[in-house]
């Protein structure tokens, strides 16, 4: 797995846009919250069924344009296409790490 905060948000974004969701649970904390701007998922087995069986759009791709590993978290800036290539929204997430797992996720997003 993963060690540093910079390795978890790629592997994040990596097994959420595989639908590799056993890989991703394993990135996060039990304990892992995640706000944006439409809701709050609290708890990682939450956030792991909603993202395998209730996203509206699953064939989407994160394009990360920017990293910022300082800190005992990282921010990362990108974009979210659809399956043509299409940004959707423009996003900043800010994960937040402990243990070699994601506990926190801050997004940020709009509008494209």
């Amino acid at each position: 797995m993963a060690a540093d905060p910079e390795s978890l948000a790629r592997a994040y974004y990596d097994a959420l846009d595989a639908g590799e969701y056993d890989r991703l649970a394993d990135l996060l904390d039990p304990a892992f919250v995640q706000h944006r701007p439409d809701r709050t998922f609290e708890g990682r087995d939450r956030f792991v069924t909603f993202m395998r069986d209730e996203r509206p759009l699953t064939d989407t791709t994160h394009a990360v344009d920017a990293v910022f590993p300082e800190g005992p978290g990282v921010a990362v800036c990108g974009r979210l296409l659809d399956a043509a290539g299409d940004e959707l929204f423009a996003f900043v997430d800010v994960f937040t790490v402990a243990d070699g797992r994601v506990t926190g996720l801050e997004t940020y997003a709009q509008s494209g």
